[in-house]
């Protein structure tokens, strides 16, 4: 696969690179604070997220969140410079329709609204659990759009209950796996590292793709850490 450079200006011209977050907010997600650390941890990355893009100027980095649980809906609609990016808090509110999140996130991926010259998009998943609806579905709905096949995927399973086979069908390539988060550190790290080296992999201009971005955070469980989800 091969990204064209000769864009308007040349090789210093920037070009952008979206990043959609896609957030469960089932109501699981409200035991035990676990959607008060998903909140805490995007926030706290905020930071390294936008030092990120700055170490390349010739990306211009865009971010959107989609959050899901008894339907999807645009918690950040509009694709934000990263250096503007705020976050306000998502919030519990029922099941666990990532299906509704995928289709949400395919339509964002048509072009347009896409440009046809960008940076391959990151989607980022997040979830607690297993989808309610027809999950498949929506992920063909990606699968079916030029920049869906493009995309940078990564995904974070919080806890043990969360459907991991589904979340690896989710990366589509069966040498990736999804990172695990089992406490808040944890969860805090992945999301760390999901603003930030993922950022770097997808926002650096090649003329050909790279190996698949596969290095995931390990942070190890300590013997003094009860807060366990």
């Amino acid at each position: 696969m091969t990204i064209i450079l000769d864009v308007p200006g040349g090789s210093m011209a920037s070009r952008p690179a979206h990043f959609i977050w896609m957030l469960d907010c089932s109501g699981s997600m409200g035991v035990n604070g676990k959607i008060g650390e998903l909140n805490f941890a995007i926030r706290e990355a905020i930071p390294e997220m936008q030092q990120a893009a700055q170490s390349n100027p010739a990306a211009s980095l865009l971010v959107r969140a989609i959050s899901f649980a008894s339907g999807a809906s645009w918690h950040i609609e509009e694709p934000t410079p990263v250096d503007r990016f705020t976050w306000d808090d998502v919030h519990t509110y029922g099941a666990t329709d990532m299906g509704a999140a995928f289709r949400m996130a395919a339509a964002a991926l048509q072009t347009p609204p896409m440009p046809q010259r960008a940076l391959p998009p990151v989607l980022a998943l997040v979830s607690d659990g297993q989808p309610t609806d027809d999950w498949r579905s929506g992920l063909r709905a990606i699968d079916d759009t030029p920049w869906g096949k493009r995309a940078v995927r990564v995904a974070v399973a919080i806890g043990d209950d969360a459907d991991k086979s589904m979340l690896k069908e989710f990366l589509g390539n069966p040498e990736l796996e999804p990172l695990l988060a089992k406490n808040p550190r944890q969860l805090a790290a992945a999301i760390r590292w999901m603003s930030t080296a993922v950022v770097k992999e997808a926002s650096a201009p090649k003329i050909e793709d790279a190996a698949p971005v596969n290095v995931s955070p390990v942070v190890p469980l300590t013997k003094d850490e009860t807060d366990i989800w």
